[in-house]
Parts: structure tokens; C-alpha cells; sequence
């Protein structure tokens, strides 16, 4: 276990370094157990304040899972259930397709309604970006904004998933009128004080009293500038601050199997049965140790699910993983856990750098004694990241500059007479040879990388170029 943690930790910290990443905090528990929590970097670059597990941070949209779990406790009290109309509850008129919009197609992002962008507005002008402002303040002023979408609706309930951050805020409205009190009060009431979540909090009050808590900041290529939080304008979709000792006691009632005292396992487990498949699409697969581009991209050929609050992915290394992620740009979460084996863990930051869904998997495969480089995306960090940098052709008459851009290579004439730049898709990605095209003119133009004596070659159109030096930052 010693060697695994070594490794995490470098893990970390290096992608929090090439990412700029202020803060971050890991919490991970086994079999009922805390096994691992550390504080990683600075909660505030002003005066250097160290990262612990005891830091404040967003956790962003791993909110909804806890507005699931308040609705089916409503729901065990018989005070309504997730096939209940939407409009039972709320001035909700809308009716995609003709058919009735229910409680479950909200929590599992199946109305029909594709997202309206209401809380990405909000961050953007949070940050100094000004876009059409949605001026919701609470849950009759969404009623109102989402009342104008009849002609947006694209399928009827239950069909297709389209992430809707504004079925959340109405599922919050629906705890509050069912429960006589706010949303806010109901998870207090509810989930936080029964689970001794004692530092999970929604108000501006709270945080800024708190000794540890983590400022937001905007990572930008150059800058990180402090922020704050929507206090108040996101709230059942996204408004929790927690930090990683509190949110391991939540962790610990999917990982546990006794009984608790605030919700059922039956309805646990309802939490986590897939409803819909995610639009994400299976991208590459193995063939003789090589991984190849699949070219089957039917919707289909999908490896993930959504369940009510949380994502589902069904073979991850043979294992079911379960969890959500968080952002609000200012900070980033990521709660993950494999049933079968009791494991899981909590990650939280203080700003969008390396993705903290990457991080996590990267993570849960070392736990389990897997290769981590294995996963998708790992080859085009590993196998993509060696072949940037400059190349020229015979005697340095010709130079081409590749970069990565996520998961293309970039191609860049260093003459600009030449060429614009062009995207370079992944193929096949062998150990020998990497294999990639470009589109021109409708057509698909092979670019293929090799290893040869120690230099790396590229063979692009008619050209043939070797690696000459590494790109400066």
C-alpha cells in the first residue's frame, strides 16, 4: 500500500503542477475505513495556507446526489413518489412530445428538455464574462425562465439524457413544498446532521467564519484570481461547500451494508441502477495490445449510464463504478466508488485544472492493482504527450511544430506561407507506431509516427521529418 500512495501523491502533484491547480484534497476509504486523506498544495495562494482534509471547497453537481436521496426519503414517508407528475408539485406546464414530465425523468436528466444553460451564465458573469444573464433567484423565477422553452423540447420524457441543471432547482423546490421548509434546512435536517456532516454548508455566512476553507480562484494560463461562490443563485443543482472529512461519512453510507438511519438500502440501490445511457461513446478499443480508433459510433456503443444523481459506468476494469463530478469553474469535485470491493474516494479543488474525473480513475485502478496507462485517456497523455515537439525534414529545409490539444495532436507549418494548422486524429496508438490522419478536402490523410534508434519520425503527405527538439513552454 506504501508504493501505491507514493505513487498517488506524485501522481497529484504533478498534474497539479502542469495544470496550476491551487489546491486539492483526497480522502479514500475501504471496507468502512478512512485508509487515506491528505491536503495537496495551497487553500490560499495569498498567504500560503497549507490544503488539509479538513478544507472547504464546492462540491458543485455531486449536490444532485444528495437532492435524490432527499426525494427518496420523501418518498419512503409516502409523501410522494418518483412517478409523481412534476405539475403535482409545481406551476409545471410543460409537456415534451405531448407526455408528462415525472419527478424520476428530472433526477435522472430525462425530461425531454435539453439544458438551457441557466447556471452556466451565472459562472461565466461570476468571473467577469459577460453573457446573457439569467436572472433566476429562486425557484418561481426558473418556473418562469423554463416556462418559454416549449419550442426547445426535443424528446419525449424518458428517451434520451440531456443534462439539465434546471430540473435540479425544480427537484429543490419540489423537497421544499412537499417537506414545509426550505431545501437548505431539509439536507441539514435530514442528511447532514444524522451523517455528523457538522462543516457542509450553503451560506456565505458559514464559509467565511470557517478558519479552513479553500479560496475559488479562475486558473487561467497565466493568472489564478481569487472568486466567490453563488451563494444562493445555485442551489439543489450545485450549491454545496463541503470538505473531504464530511464527505466521507456520505461516501461511507453507499460503501456500507448495514442498515442506516436515514435511508434504506433498497432505495440506495435505485440511486445507482442505470436509467438512461450517457452520450459518451466508447472511443477506442484493444486489438492485439494495440489500441485502435473504433469506428462504431452508434449511439449504441456506449459505456455509460445515469442513474438518479449519479453516473454509471459498468466495466471499469471488470468492476461497476459509481460517483458524480462537481464544477463551478472556481472549484472542482469528484466522488467515485466500486461496490463490489467497498472502495472509494473523495477528491475536491479550488479551481478547474487536470480533470479531477481523470485523477479519480487514475486512482481507483492503482487501488485495485490495475495499470492506470491502460485507460483511454491516459494514452493520449502518455503516447500523444512524446511526439510533441519540432521536427524538420532533410538537411532542415522544412519544420512542422505538433502540440497536444487534449486528445489531438495539433500540426503547425513553422512557415505560415505554408499551411494553416490542422487536427490530428488518433488511429491506432502502438507502442511502434502511432498512427493518426488529418481531413483534407473531404479526405482522410494518413500522419504516422515511429521510434527508430532513439528519434521520432513523422512521415506526413510526402514529407519525411525527425524530432529535433522539445516544445518550450
Amino acid at each position: 500500500m506504501e508504493k501505491k500512495i507514493k505513487m498517488i501523491e506524485s501522481f497529484i502533484l504533478e498534474k497539479m503542477k502542469s495544470s496550476r491547480l491551487p489546491a486539492l484534497s483526497l480522502g479514500i476509504m475501504q471496507k468502512g475505513k478512512v485508509i487515506y486523506q491528505r491536503g495537496f498544495g495551497r487553500r490560499n495562494l495569498e498567504d500560503g495556507q497549507p490544503a488539509t482534509p479538513d478544507t472547504l471547497y464546492g462540491i458543485g453537481s455531486i449536490t444532485k446526489s444528495f437532492t435524490c436521496l432527499s426525494l427518496l426519503q420523501l418518498q419512503e414517508e409516502s409523501r410522494l413518489s418518483l412517478s409523481d407528475p412534476v405539475s403535482d408539485y409545481l406551476d409545471f406546464n410543460l409537456k415534451p412530445a405531448g407526455r408528462t414530465v415525472e419527478i424520476q425523468h428530472l433526477m435522472s436528466h430525462t425530461s425531454g428538455i435539453p439544458g438551457l444553460a441557466y447556471a452556466e451564465a451565472a459562472i461565466l458573469n461570476s468571473v467577469g464574462e459577460e453573457v446573457e444573464d439569467v436572472p433566476v433567484g429562486d425557484v418561481e423565477d426558473m418556473l418562469t425562465f423554463i416556462r418559454e422553452s416549449q419550442d426547445w423540447l426535443e424528446t419525449e420524457p424518458g428517451k434520451r439524457w440531456f443534462y439539465l441543471n434546471e430540473g435540479y432547482v425544480l427537484l429543490g423546490g419540489i423537497i421544499a413544498r412537499v417537506s414545509g421548509i426550505s431545501y437548505q434546512k431539509y439536507l441539514k435536517e435530514n442528511i447532514f446532521s444524522p451523517l455528523e456532516m457538522n462543516r457542509t454548508f450553503f451560506s456565505r455566512e458559514n464559509v467565511e467564519a470557517d478558519k479552513d476553507a479553500a479560496c475559488p480562484y479562475l486558473v487561467t494560463d497565466n493568472e489564478r484570481i481569487p472568486q466567490s461562490y453563488l451563494y444562493g443563485s445555485i442551489t439543489s443543482d450545485g450549491g454545496i461547500i463541503s470538505n473531504v472529512q464530511d464527505m466521507l461519512k456520505y461516501l461511507k453510507l453507499f460503501l456500507q451494508k448495514e442498515d442506516n438511519e436515514i435511508i434504506t438500502p433498497g432505495s440506495l440501490i435505485e440511486m445507482m441502477q442505470p436509467r438512461i445511457n450517457t452520450p459518451s461513446l466508447q472511443l477506442y478499443q484493444e486489438i492485439n495490445n494495440q489500441k485502435v480508433v473504433k469506428a462504431d459510433y452508434s449511439l449504441d456503443n456506449h459505456p455509460g449510464y445515469y442513474g438518479l444523481g449519479l453516473s454509471i459506468e459498468e466495466d471499469f476494469f471488470g468492476y461497476r463504478k459509481i460517483g458524480h463530478g462537481g464544477s463551478v469553474l472556481v472549484a472542482t469535485a469528484q466522488l467515485n466508488f466500486i461496490p463490489e470491493e467497498e472502495l472509494g474516494l473523495v477528491l475536491l479543488a479550488n479551481g478547474s485544472g487536470y480533470p479531477l474525473s481523470q485523477l479519480s480513475s487514475y486512482l481507483l485502478a492503482l487501488l485495485l492493482e490495475e495499470d492506470p496507462d491502460r485507460l483511454d485517456f491516459r494514452q493520449s497523455e502518455t503516447r500523444l504527450e512524446k511526439l510533441t515537439g519540432t521536427y524538420q525534414a532533410f538537411q532542415g529545409n522544412y519544420s512542422l511544430e505538433i502540440s497536444r490539444q487534449g486528445d489531438f495532436l495539433k500540426l503547425k507549418n513553422i512557415s505560415s506561407s505554408l499551411g494553416d494548422e490542422e487536427i490530428l486524429i488518433p488511429d491506432r496508438l502502438a507502442e511502434e507506431r502511432i498512427e493518426l490522419f488529418a481531413l483534407q478536402g473531404g479526405k482522410k490523410l494518413p500522419v504516422e509516427f515511429y521510434f527508430q534508434e532513439g528519434e521520432t519520425v513523422l512521415l506526413y503527405g510526402r514529407y519525411k521529418l525527425k524530432k529535433v527538439s522539445e516544445l518550450v513552454d
